[in-house]
């Protein structure tokens, strides 16, 4: 039996889920290592927990290795595999994996997956397309990329996680306030990117031993930044059944490539990329990680199958067993309009109506709930159905007819 270690600093509903699947896995162990006291972890969860540990800080590797090592003793013997899912802690686990001789993602290929500019050069190695970037370690290079590509132009930090500490720069002048308000320097660079246009996608991908078993695609309506922009704008995320086409070929050819270049050897990757204007493609980046906002819940029911526990158990035990799509899955996130608190919902007795069986998860939100300070809005539903068409039109219903009223 594999004795595993999972590090969940917090105890988030979106983590704890992926806990669960582990904790539930016959073949393995669990010990838990968190900065969570025991008695933030849910009591359905503690009976499934061979071991669990509190630290202070689980990005230190020191002490992330010291909680590895008591859960080990707990566990009796040495830990087979150390896992996670937040994308800051990929490196710190490569870190300790590296020291204790654990299987799994080593530093170098974590420190690729983590540094987006170090991506980005990597991409380029390799003849991939990607956006034009700029490590700027001061102010002159961050001016001279921007003369060079124009703007509007996407800052962000080197080892930033998802769109939240992203913006966009649309002239000389904002750049110059960035500049003074968070000056760049050797020891705290910034990133700055071209701005891409077009259609926005995510392409995940399940790899086993180096090899890509199973990709799927995403379609983001509209992109996360945008949303990030607007706070009133209602968004959703589709995934076709149909992924195996001629428009998605050169996604899964580029796609695969990039991966080999990162070094992926196991695990669940989230890849975002575009689809520019002119008809070609660029990647913008890739987590080593299960996407977060439902994606993961979204595969599952495009495939009627657990990826929750799946992912546990391949980074568990290295098995995996590769699905069929069967469905096309769309979300509808819900976000109210400016600030405060949840008043209400108008329009879900008519959309309950019209969506019927199509719906498969929802969560919504509640009255008295505090705004979000999430691109993933105060709730969202997932519906399924067979056929694509179904599942937009559906979508398009749903966020034309459910406001989240604010007060």
């Amino acid at each position: 039996m594999a004795k595993v270690v999972f590090v969940a600093p917090f105890a988030m509903d979106s983590t704890l889920r992926f806990v669960r699947a582990a904790a539930q896995l016959p073949e393995i162990q669990l010990g838990l290592l968190s900065q969570e006291p025991f008695e933030r972890v849910p009591g359905d969860l503690r009976k499934h927990l061979a071991a669990f540990h509190r630290i202070q800080n689980a990005l230190d590797p020191d002490q992330l290795e010291q909680g590895v090592r008591k859960l080990a003793a707990e566990l009796g013997g040495e830990v087979d595999r150390l896992i996670g899912i937040l994308e800051q802690m990929q490196e710190p686990m490569a870190e300790v994996r590296q020291r204790l001789g654990i299987s799994g993602m080593d530093l170098k290929t974590a420190a690729n997956f983590r540094d987006k500019a170090r991506m980005k050069d990597l991409f380029r190695k390799h003849g991939l397309p990607c956006a034009q970037h700029c490590l700027a370690e001061n102010a002159k290079t961050a001016r001279d990329f921007a003369r060079k590509v124009g703007f509007p132009l996407v800052g962000k930090p080197p080892a930033g996680a998802g769109a939240q500490n992203t913006f966009r720069l649309e002239s000389g002048e904002e750049l110059n306030q960035v500049l003074q308000s968070m000056p760049p320097s050797p020891g705290k660079p910034m990133l700055l990117e071209e701005f891409m246009t077009g259609q926005e996608f995510s392409f995940d991908t399940v790899t086993v031993g180096g090899r890509h078993v199973l990709s799927s695609i995403s379609q983001y309506f509209p992109s996360p930044l945008e949303v990030l922009e607007t706070p009133w704008i209602q968004w959703c995320v589709i995934l076709p059944r149909e992924i195996e086409v001629p428009e998605f070929a050169d996604i899964f050819q580029v796609g695969r490539k990039a991966l080999d270049a990162m070094g992926m050897q196991e695990g669940l990757t989230h890849m975002e990329w575009f689809r520019r204007p002119d008809g070609g493609l660029a990647i913008s980046e890739v987590a080593a990680r299960p996407p977060g906002a439902q994606f993961t819940s979204l595969l599952s029911y495009a495939h009627d199958f657990d990826f929750y526990q799946a992912w546990a158990r391949l980074v568990s035990t290295g098995h995996f067993e590769i699905p069929e799509r069967q469905f096309s899955a769309g979300a509808a996130y819900l976000r109210g309009q400016g600030g405060g608190r949840v008043q209400g919902l108008a329009g879900l007795q008519e959309a309950q109506k019209a969506m019927g069986d199509l719906v498969v998860e929802a969560k919504l939100p509640q009255e008295g709930q505090p705004k979000s300070s999430s691109y993933e809005g105060e709730g969202y539903v997932i519906v399924r159905h067979p056929e694509t068409e179904v599942v937009k039109d559906a979508l398009r219903q749903l966020i034309g007819m459910v406001q989240v009223e604010m007060h």
